[in-house]
């Protein structure tokens, strides 16, 4: 780690995060889709697996999210460009929260019971981790080794106290503990995005070789922590294990990392010039567009189009495993087509835009 903080040993993207982004997206389509199940099925010993697994995409999509910023905001100061670069992450973190309440006014009045805007689900949960993190990562990406060490110890202040945060009284407990108007409050879920700042400050300064020790550090400690859930649950006073236990989240950390690691060496053995296949191109449309296809694939499922269909409405609770199985995939086709013709319509409108600017800017006296 000698090369100069101040000077990024490369432009290049972080592939691996995309496609752990991209994955994610896949395992949250079918996790959703298990509405379409029976509810006999939705109880039987297969489900319960598959929900272990699909308990790493939130967790996956937050850490991400707080990766990205970090390594953009440290990128930026490198290279000068950080005043320009806040900005525009502040307004991409206003449009997931705009979609986390276009998303909650499609379930919920309100016009009538405006309290439901404020409702903590996923999106609104990544939204004001970026937004509450935007400042202090902003002030230290000119100094990395700071925002690293700085996030890493936010990291864990918030998996240890997130036990007490079931204790929090109304109205905070909104943010700190989990229920069915928070699903995703800070307490937990924020740690996950400050441990993906502490990654992404480290890819953005010095690479991929540090990257890949802290997330073999990261991956050894979550391990033991995991291991250790009987004594940690006797530290605190009584709270719910599997949801603020920091050995639960230590679990899932070391599991999402683990999964990173295994992405970034598969990067590695593939070569930059070659054209991306099929399938890199597939997962990577959902890891750049992960906010157009959360939206998408939930009003596919749920939200009655025209007032007649969604998926829910004529395959919910009534579903084998394998009229599941190809519903979802349906579904993932129908999303990831969405999602390229909203990328295509997003990049006319941009050209559409610049054109237009250019049109209108005055011209310059000779």
């Amino acid at each position: 780690m000698n090369p100069s903080p101040s000077l990024p040993v490369s432009q290049e993207r972080v592939r691996a995060i995309d496609w752990l982004r991209g994955i994610a997206v896949l395992f949250m389509v079918q996790t959703h889709s298990l509405a379409l199940l029976t509810p006999e099925l939705r109880k039987s010993v297969w489900v319960g697996r598959l929900l272990k697994v699909d308990g790493l995409v939130a967790p996956a999509f937050i850490f991400s999210a707080g990766f990205a910023l970090a390594l953009v905001m440290v990128r930026s100061a490198a290279s000068g460009r950080l005043r320009e670069r806040v900005p525009k992450n502040f307004r991409r973190t206003c449009e997931v929260l705009l979609v986390a309440s276009l998303v909650n006014w499609a379930w919920f009045p309100l016009l009538s019971e405006p309290k439901w805007l404020f409702r903590m689900d996923i999106l609104q949960c990544v939204g004001l981790c970026l937004l509450l993190m935007l400042p202090g990562v902003s002030a230290l990406a000119s100094r990395p080794r700071g925002l690293a060490g700085l996030s890493l110890a936010l990291a864990f202040i918030v998996f240890a106290v997130a036990p007490f945060g079931e204790h929090v009284p109304e109205p905070l407990a909104t943010l700190t503990n989990k229920s069915s108007f928070a699903p995703f409050p800070l307490l937990p879920w924020m740690g996950f995005a400050w441990l993906g700042a502490f990654a992404g400050s480290l890819a953005g300064a010095w690479g991929r070789r540090p990257l890949a020790v802290a997330l073999l550090m990261l991956v050894a400690v979550g391990a033991i922590a995991a291991a250790s859930g009987d004594f940690l649950f006797q530290l605190y006073p009584h709270h719910r294990f599997f949801v603020s236990n920091p050995s639960n989240s230590a679990a899932r950390f070391a599991w999402v990392c683990a999964v990173l690691l295994g992405l970034m060496a598969l990067e590695a053995r593939v070569p930059g010039d070659h054209a991306p296949s099929r399938l890199r191109r597939f997962i990577e449309v959902f890891g750049t567009s992960s906010l157009s296809a959360y939206f998408f694939h939930e009003m596919l499922l749920f939200y009655r189009i025209g007032g007649v269909f969604s998926f829910q409405r004529f395959w919910g609770d009534r579903s084998g495993w394998g009229q599941y199985w190809l519903l979802t995939a349906a579904l993932i086709v129908a999303t990831w087509m969405l999602c390229l013709a909203w990328d295509r319509l997003e990049h006319l409108v941009r050209t559409a835009l610049r054109s237009l600017g250019r049109r209108l800017r005055p011209a310059v006296p000779q």
